[in-house]
C-alpha cells in the first residue's frame, strides 16, 4: 500500500467514527420524539430529516457550503473565531454524519416504535415517568436498534463522496477520504491498480458494517 492510501483509510476512519459518535445522541432524541409524538409538524421534521437520502448529495455539500461560507453570517462568525470547518476533515465529518443520519433516525425510530405499550403502562403503575421512562424503560430497549443504527451510520459515513468532495475538497492527508483516493486514482494514468486496492479497502468496512448490522437486527428479532 502507498502512503496515501494508508492516509485516506484512517482519514476515513477518524471521519466515519467523529460522523456517527455526534450524530448518536441527537438521532436518538429526534426519533424517540418522532416516534411518540402527535404534532401536527411531526411530517415536516421527518421530511427534512429524510432529504439527504432523496436529493443528490452534491446538493447537501453545496448547501453546507453556503452555510460556513465567509460570505455568510455563520461562516464569517466561524471564520472571525478561527472556527469555519470549511476544506478541513471536519467538514469531512460534518458532510458524512448528514448523509448518515436519515439512516440512524429511522433505525433508532423503528427501535422504539417496536417497544410494547405494556412497558409503558407498567412503568407508569410504578411511577416511573417523564424523562425516567426514556432512560431506563425504552433506551434499554432500543439499544439494539441504536447499535444497529452507530453500525450503519459508520458504513454510510466511511463511503460518503458527493457532499464531502463538495463540501470539505478532495485535499490529500487533509480532507482526502477513501472514495475521494478512488476517485483521484481513476482520473490518473495509470492509477488502475491503485483504484483496485483502494476499492478493495473501501468495501471492508461497508460489507463488515452491513453483516454486523444484519446479525445485530436478526438477533433483536429472535429475542423478542
Amino acid at each position: 500500500m502507498e502512503p496515501f492510501e494508508i492516509e485516506a483509510l484512517l482519514l476515513s476512519v477518524k471521519v466515519a467514527l467523529v460522523a456517527t459518535a455526534a450524530g448518536i445522541p441527537p438521532a436518538v432524541a429526534i426519533a424517540y420524539w418522532l416516534a411518540h409524538t402527535n404534532s401536527r409538524v411531526r411530517l415536516l421534521v421527518d421530511t427534512a430529516i429524510q432529504l439527504p437520502l432523496i436529493v443528490p448529495p452534491v446538493v447537501v455539500g453545496f448547501a453546507l457550503l453556503l452555510l460556513f461560507s465567509i460570505t455568510s453570517p455563520v461562516g464569517a462568525w466561524l471564520q472571525s473565531v478561527g472556527l469555519n470547518p470549511a476544506f478541513t476533515w471536519v467538514a469531512a465529518a460534518i458532510a458524512s454524519g448528514i448523509m448518515a443520519f436519515p439512516l440512524m433516525v429511522r433505525s433508532i425510530r423503528q427501535a422504539f416504535e417496536a417497544e410494547h405499550p405494556s412497558y409503558a403502562d407498567a412503568a407508569r403503575t410504578l411511577g416511573v415517568d417523564g424523562f425516567s421512562r426514556f432512560v431506563r424503560v425504552s433506551v434499554p430497549l432500543a439499544l439494539p436498534g441504536m447499535i444497529s443504527a452507530a453500525v450503519l451510520g459508520f458504513a454510510r459515513a466511511i463511503g460518503e463522496f458527493g457532499a464531502t468532495i463538495t463540501f470539505a475538497a478532495n485535499i490529500p492527508g487533509l480532507t482526502q477520504t477513501l472514495p475521494l483516493a478512488l476517485y483521484t486514482a481513476a482520473q490518473s494514468p495509470g492509477g488502475e491498480e491503485a483504484g483496485l486496492r483502494l476499492a478493495f479497502l473501501s468495501l471492508i468496512p461497508a460489507v463488515g458494517s452491513l453483516l454486523i448490522a444484519e446479525w445485530l437486527q436478526r438477533k433483536n428479532t429472535r429475542t423478542k
